[in-house]
């Protein structure tokens, strides 16, 4: 089963998710895929995706883009799942910290808090060093205008890494990866 963990201000809706669970249900897979919308607070997210962990019936990959990344690293290492992660937050708790306050999902228009304890939430979940390489999967562009790239490829060294030249926060050729992905969690033969 594949658990989709989306960004920051993201949703469902964003077009990863989508073309990832479209490009699933294509592939005869699309029951194995899970994307629920993640609430503002960390520790309300990483519990949402903890009961979706739980219900699985099949082995669970977790794939976090942006801030996803940063929740779906956190999940692998405490449930010793995989884990794909595109562009992702490496020092949530630092890139996030400017960003407290009111913001608006770019996808449902949805205004929420960003309250200060949410830093905090954030640095709970850290993982300072990854501790099975071989469950990481690391999909990141060098034109991420959002994130540097060099820290994702430094904190996730001896995983798997596709780094992409060019490209942006986006990450401009998700299609180009959607059977490694699959292949990755173990869904493709």
């Amino acid at each position: 089963m594949i658990v989709y963990l989306h960004g920051f201000c993201s949703s469902p809706q964003s077009s990863k998710a989508r073309r990832l669970k479209s490009h699933m249900e294509a592939r005869g897979l699309g029951r194995l895929f899970r994307c629920e919308q993640l609430p503002p607070s960390p520790g309300a997210a990483i519990r949402l995706a903890e009961r979706q962990i739980a219900a699985a019936r099949t082995p669970v990959t977790v794939v976090g883009s942006s801030l996803g990344g940063y929740y779906a690293t956190h999940l692998a290492e405490k449930h010793r799942l995989k884990a794909v992660l595109v562009n992702p937050a490496v020092v949530a708790h630092i890139s996030l910290a400017g960003f407290v306050g009111p913001q608006t999902n770019l996808y449902t228009g949805e205004t929420f808090d960003f309250r200060p304890e949410y830093i905090d939430e954030l640095r709970a979940l850290e993982v300072p060093r990854i501790s099975r390489p071989r469950d990481f999967l690391l999909l990141v562009e060098s034109g991420d205008e959002v994130l540097d790239y060099r820290q994702a490829v430094a904190k996730y060294a001896g995983a798997r890494q596709v780094v992409l030249e060019g490209g942006d926060h986006s990450f401009t050729r998700w299609d180009d990866h959607l059977d490694t992905i699959l292949e990755f969690a173990g869904l493709l033969k």
